[in-house]
Protein backbone atom coordinates (compact mmCIF):
# COMPACT_ATOMS: atom_id res chain seq x y z
CA UNK A 1 0.00 0.00 0.00
CA UNK A 2 1.48 3.10 -0.97
CA UNK A 3 2.65 5.48 2.34
CA UNK A 4 0.48 8.69 2.34
CA UNK A 5 3.19 11.59 2.92
CA UNK A 6 0.90 14.22 5.26
CA UNK A 7 1.07 17.93 3.42
CA UNK A 8 2.70 19.34 6.08
CA UNK A 9 5.85 17.01 6.36
CA UNK A 10 6.11 17.32 1.99
CA UNK A 11 6.53 21.29 2.55
CA UNK A 12 9.18 20.86 5.38
CA UNK A 13 11.09 18.29 2.99
CA UNK A 14 10.44 20.55 -0.18
CA UNK A 15 11.77 23.65 2.29
CA UNK A 16 14.41 21.11 3.47
CA UNK A 17 15.90 20.31 0.17
CA UNK A 18 16.22 23.82 -1.13
CA UNK A 19 17.77 25.27 1.83
CA UNK A 20 20.64 22.55 1.28
CA UNK A 21 20.32 23.59 -2.81
CA UNK A 22 21.13 26.91 -1.70
CA UNK A 23 23.82 26.21 0.58
CA UNK A 24 25.92 23.83 -1.92
CA UNK A 25 25.26 26.59 -4.60
CA UNK A 26 26.65 29.03 -2.07
CA UNK A 27 29.90 26.99 -1.53
CA UNK A 28 30.38 26.47 -4.71
CA UNK A 29 30.46 30.22 -5.98
CA UNK A 30 33.31 30.92 -2.89
CA UNK A 31 35.35 28.24 -3.41
CA UNK A 32 35.58 29.04 -7.14
CA UNK A 33 35.77 32.94 -5.96
CA UNK A 34 38.73 31.87 -3.84
CA UNK A 35 40.25 29.68 -6.97
CA UNK A 36 42.25 33.15 -8.27
CA UNK A 37 43.65 34.99 -4.81
CA UNK A 38 43.05 39.17 -5.61
CA UNK A 39 46.38 40.36 -5.69
CA UNK A 40 48.81 42.63 -7.47
CA UNK A 41 51.30 42.61 -10.52
CA UNK A 42 54.19 45.11 -10.03
CA UNK A 43 56.27 45.75 -13.11
CA UNK A 44 59.51 47.79 -14.10
CA UNK A 45 60.32 49.14 -17.51
CA UNK A 46 63.53 49.71 -19.47
CA UNK A 47 67.20 49.15 -18.28
CA UNK A 48 68.01 49.94 -14.52
CA UNK A 49 69.10 46.74 -13.56
CA UNK A 50 71.64 47.49 -10.96
CA UNK A 51 69.07 49.31 -9.24
CA UNK A 52 66.27 46.96 -9.13
CA UNK A 53 69.12 44.11 -7.97
CA UNK A 54 68.82 46.61 -5.22
CA UNK A 55 65.42 45.89 -4.49
CA UNK A 56 65.97 42.05 -3.85
CA UNK A 57 66.33 42.51 0.09
CA UNK A 58 62.70 44.09 -0.38
CA UNK A 59 61.04 41.99 -2.70
CA UNK A 60 61.58 38.68 -0.09
CA UNK A 61 60.90 40.24 2.80
CA UNK A 62 57.22 40.82 1.36
CA UNK A 63 57.28 37.59 0.01
CA UNK A 64 56.39 39.83 -4.23
CA UNK A 65 57.99 38.95 -7.14
CA UNK A 66 57.36 41.57 -10.16
CA UNK A 67 57.89 41.49 -13.53
CA UNK A 68 60.94 43.40 -15.08
CA UNK A 69 60.88 44.66 -18.91
CA UNK A 70 64.09 44.69 -20.54
CA UNK A 71 65.00 47.23 -23.14
CA UNK A 72 68.11 47.46 -25.40
CA UNK A 73 69.43 43.91 -24.61
CA UNK A 74 72.25 44.58 -26.59
CA UNK A 75 74.01 46.24 -24.55
CA UNK A 76 73.35 44.00 -21.45
CA UNK A 77 76.66 43.53 -20.18
CA UNK A 78 77.68 40.06 -18.13
CA UNK A 79 77.33 41.37 -14.63
CA UNK A 80 73.39 42.18 -15.48
CA UNK A 81 72.64 38.93 -17.21
CA UNK A 82 73.85 37.45 -13.69
CA UNK A 83 71.88 39.87 -12.01
CA UNK A 84 68.74 39.00 -13.94
CA UNK A 85 69.30 35.55 -13.78
CA UNK A 86 69.41 35.75 -10.05
CA UNK A 87 65.87 37.62 -10.34
CA UNK A 88 64.71 35.30 -12.31
CA UNK A 89 65.73 32.30 -10.29
CA UNK A 90 64.10 34.58 -7.03
CA UNK A 91 61.00 33.40 -9.12
CA UNK A 92 60.70 37.36 -10.92
CA UNK A 93 59.75 37.47 -14.61
CA UNK A 94 62.00 38.50 -17.37
CA UNK A 95 59.57 40.56 -19.97
CA UNK A 96 60.53 42.39 -23.24
CA UNK A 97 60.44 45.62 -23.64
CA UNK A 98 61.75 46.49 -27.26
CA UNK A 99 65.02 46.66 -29.25
CA UNK A 100 65.21 50.02 -29.39
CA UNK A 101 62.32 51.61 -27.19
CA UNK A 102 60.82 52.70 -30.28
CA UNK A 103 57.41 54.29 -31.40
CA UNK A 104 55.65 51.50 -32.70
CA UNK A 105 52.55 53.14 -35.03
CA UNK A 106 55.57 55.35 -36.31
CA UNK A 107 57.99 52.28 -37.02
CA UNK A 108 54.58 50.50 -38.67
CA UNK A 109 53.95 53.64 -40.72
CA UNK A 110 57.51 54.09 -42.19
CA UNK A 111 59.01 50.36 -42.11
CA UNK A 112 55.94 48.85 -42.74
CA UNK A 113 55.68 45.39 -40.60
CA UNK A 114 58.13 43.82 -41.65
CA UNK A 115 60.24 46.39 -41.01
CA UNK A 116 59.02 47.32 -37.51
CA UNK A 117 59.40 43.05 -36.64
CA UNK A 118 63.16 43.49 -38.08
CA UNK A 119 63.58 46.76 -36.02
CA UNK A 120 61.99 46.71 -32.40
CA UNK A 121 61.21 42.94 -32.30
CA UNK A 122 63.86 40.38 -33.82
CA UNK A 123 66.91 41.73 -32.72
CA UNK A 124 66.14 42.45 -29.24
CA UNK A 125 64.36 39.18 -28.82
CA UNK A 126 67.83 37.36 -30.35
CA UNK A 127 69.58 38.98 -27.42
CA UNK A 128 67.21 37.98 -25.12
CA UNK A 129 67.65 34.27 -25.87
CA UNK A 130 71.29 34.40 -26.28
CA UNK A 131 71.54 35.33 -22.59
CA UNK A 132 69.04 32.66 -21.61
CA UNK A 133 65.78 34.63 -21.37
CA UNK A 134 62.80 34.10 -23.46
CA UNK A 135 60.20 36.25 -22.37
CA UNK A 136 56.37 35.51 -23.20
CA UNK A 137 55.21 39.38 -21.82
CA UNK A 138 55.74 43.09 -23.90
CA UNK A 139 55.23 46.12 -22.20
CA UNK A 140 54.69 48.94 -24.83
CA UNK A 141 57.89 51.58 -24.92
CA UNK A 142 55.95 54.51 -24.01
CA UNK A 143 52.89 52.89 -23.90
CA UNK A 144 52.49 53.63 -27.99
CA UNK A 145 50.80 51.08 -30.16
CA UNK A 146 48.03 50.25 -31.69
CA UNK A 147 46.03 47.13 -32.89
CA UNK A 148 48.08 46.19 -35.85
CA UNK A 149 50.98 46.58 -33.45
CA UNK A 150 49.03 44.11 -30.85
CA UNK A 151 48.62 41.71 -33.35
CA UNK A 152 51.69 41.20 -34.42
CA UNK A 153 53.23 40.44 -30.92
CA UNK A 154 50.92 38.44 -30.37
CA UNK A 155 51.50 36.35 -33.45
CA UNK A 156 55.41 36.52 -32.53
CA UNK A 157 54.52 34.63 -29.67
CA UNK A 158 54.02 37.19 -26.52
CA UNK A 159 50.74 35.97 -24.52
CA UNK A 160 50.19 39.73 -22.59
CA UNK A 161 51.04 43.29 -23.53
CA UNK A 162 51.06 45.89 -20.95
CA UNK A 163 50.23 49.50 -21.96
CA UNK A 164 50.45 52.93 -19.74
CA UNK A 165 47.58 53.85 -17.46
CA UNK A 166 47.71 57.29 -15.47
CA UNK A 167 45.26 58.70 -12.47
CA UNK A 168 45.37 61.91 -13.79
CA UNK A 169 46.36 64.46 -16.51
CA UNK A 170 47.24 68.25 -16.73
CA UNK A 171 47.60 70.70 -19.57
CA UNK A 172 49.79 73.46 -19.42
CA UNK A 173 50.21 73.21 -15.18
CA UNK A 174 46.33 72.74 -14.87
CA UNK A 175 45.24 69.50 -13.79
CA UNK A 176 42.37 68.04 -15.59
CA UNK A 177 41.39 65.19 -14.05
CA UNK A 178 43.06 63.03 -10.70
CA UNK A 179 41.16 59.42 -10.31
CA UNK A 180 41.95 57.31 -7.22
CA UNK A 181 43.11 53.57 -8.56
CA UNK A 182 39.67 52.14 -7.16
CA UNK A 183 37.40 53.93 -10.20
CA UNK A 184 39.96 52.71 -12.83
CA UNK A 185 38.71 49.24 -14.03
CA UNK A 186 40.92 48.90 -16.56
CA UNK A 187 43.88 48.59 -14.49
CA UNK A 188 42.43 45.57 -12.70
CA UNK A 189 42.54 42.21 -14.19
CA UNK A 190 39.65 39.60 -14.42
CA UNK A 191 41.18 36.73 -15.21
CA UNK A 192 39.33 37.23 -18.59
CA UNK A 193 41.87 35.78 -21.24
CA UNK A 194 42.69 39.30 -22.07
CA UNK A 195 46.09 39.50 -23.54
CA UNK A 196 46.04 43.53 -23.60
CA UNK A 197 46.34 45.45 -20.34
CA UNK A 198 46.65 48.53 -18.71
CA UNK A 199 48.80 49.54 -15.42
CA UNK A 200 48.83 52.09 -13.75
CA UNK A 201 52.32 54.25 -13.64
CA UNK A 202 53.33 55.09 -9.84
CA UNK A 203 56.32 57.00 -11.30
CA UNK A 204 56.67 61.06 -9.51
CA UNK A 205 54.96 62.52 -12.49
CA UNK A 206 51.58 61.49 -10.63
CA UNK A 207 50.30 61.73 -7.30
CA UNK A 208 48.85 58.59 -5.65
CA UNK A 209 48.33 58.34 -1.91
CA UNK A 210 49.09 55.49 0.06
CA UNK A 211 45.62 55.91 1.02
CA UNK A 212 44.59 55.41 -2.35
CA UNK A 213 46.79 53.03 -3.20
CA UNK A 214 45.26 50.72 0.11
CA UNK A 215 41.92 51.40 -1.39
CA UNK A 216 42.78 49.88 -4.66
CA UNK A 217 44.48 47.29 -2.96
CA UNK A 218 41.41 46.15 -0.86
CA UNK A 219 39.20 46.62 -3.91
CA UNK A 220 41.61 43.82 -5.67
CA UNK A 221 40.99 41.35 -2.28
CA UNK A 222 37.07 41.89 -2.43
CA UNK A 223 36.80 41.49 -6.12
CA UNK A 224 39.24 38.68 -6.93
CA UNK A 225 41.20 40.97 -9.48
CA UNK A 226 44.90 41.94 -9.71
CA UNK A 227 45.82 45.56 -9.44
CA UNK A 228 48.26 46.60 -12.30
CA UNK A 229 51.47 48.68 -11.51
CA UNK A 230 54.47 49.90 -12.51
CA UNK A 231 57.61 52.10 -12.49
CA UNK A 232 60.56 52.97 -14.44
CA UNK A 233 63.99 53.64 -12.19
CA UNK A 234 64.08 53.46 -8.37
CA UNK A 235 64.46 56.81 -6.37
CA UNK A 236 65.37 57.28 -3.24
CA UNK A 237 65.27 61.37 -2.73
CA UNK A 238 63.56 64.28 -5.55
CA UNK A 239 64.37 62.96 -9.20
CA UNK A 240 66.84 65.18 -11.01
CA UNK A 241 65.90 66.89 -13.75
CA UNK A 242 65.15 64.42 -16.41
CA UNK A 243 65.16 62.11 -13.74
CA UNK A 244 61.93 59.52 -14.33
CA UNK A 245 61.47 56.75 -11.35
CA UNK A 246 59.53 56.20 -8.10
CA UNK A 247 60.19 56.67 -4.28
CA UNK A 248 61.27 53.47 -2.90
CA UNK A 249 59.61 54.01 0.16
CA UNK A 250 56.54 54.26 -1.67
CA UNK A 251 57.15 51.02 -3.50
CA UNK A 252 57.52 49.85 0.22
CA UNK A 253 54.55 51.01 1.51
CA UNK A 254 52.97 48.81 -1.19
CA UNK A 255 54.26 45.84 -1.30
CA UNK A 256 53.68 46.13 2.90
CA UNK A 257 50.06 47.00 2.52
CA UNK A 258 49.70 44.00 -0.03
CA UNK A 259 51.12 41.72 2.61
CA UNK A 260 49.18 42.67 4.95
CA UNK A 261 45.92 42.59 2.95
CA UNK A 262 47.37 38.82 2.31
CA UNK A 263 46.97 39.61 -1.40
CA UNK A 264 49.34 37.44 -3.84
CA UNK A 265 51.94 38.71 -6.09
CA UNK A 266 51.72 37.96 -9.57
CA UNK A 267 53.96 38.18 -12.55
CA UNK A 268 52.44 39.55 -16.27
CA UNK A 269 52.87 36.00 -17.77
CA UNK A 270 50.65 34.39 -15.23
CA UNK A 271 47.69 36.09 -15.66
CA UNK A 272 46.96 34.95 -19.23
CA UNK A 273 47.71 31.82 -18.08
CA UNK A 274 46.11 31.71 -15.03
CA UNK A 275 42.61 32.73 -17.31
CA UNK A 276 42.67 29.43 -18.21
CA UNK A 277 41.36 27.59 -15.59
CA UNK A 278 37.97 29.02 -14.85
CA UNK A 279 35.26 30.99 -16.69
CA UNK A 280 35.53 34.60 -16.76
CA UNK A 281 34.61 36.67 -13.94
CA UNK A 282 31.54 38.87 -13.17
CA UNK A 283 32.23 42.58 -14.78
CA UNK A 284 33.74 45.23 -11.26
Amino acid sequence: MQKIIPPLTLYVKVVFVFIVHLLLIGCTTAEDELQHKGGVAISFDDHFIDEWYQLRPLFKQHGAKVTFFITCADTLTEAEKRLLHELQEDGHEIGFHGTVHGNATQLLSSASVDGYISTELEPGMKYMQQAGFHPTSYAHPGGNHNALADSVLLAQGFTILRDVAKNERSLYGVQLYHLPPKYMPHIYYTFDHDSTVDALTIDTDVHISQEEIREGLIKARDTGTVLMLFGHKPLYQEPRPGEYGFRVSFLNSILAQADSLDLQFYTMSELPALSDQRPKRSSL
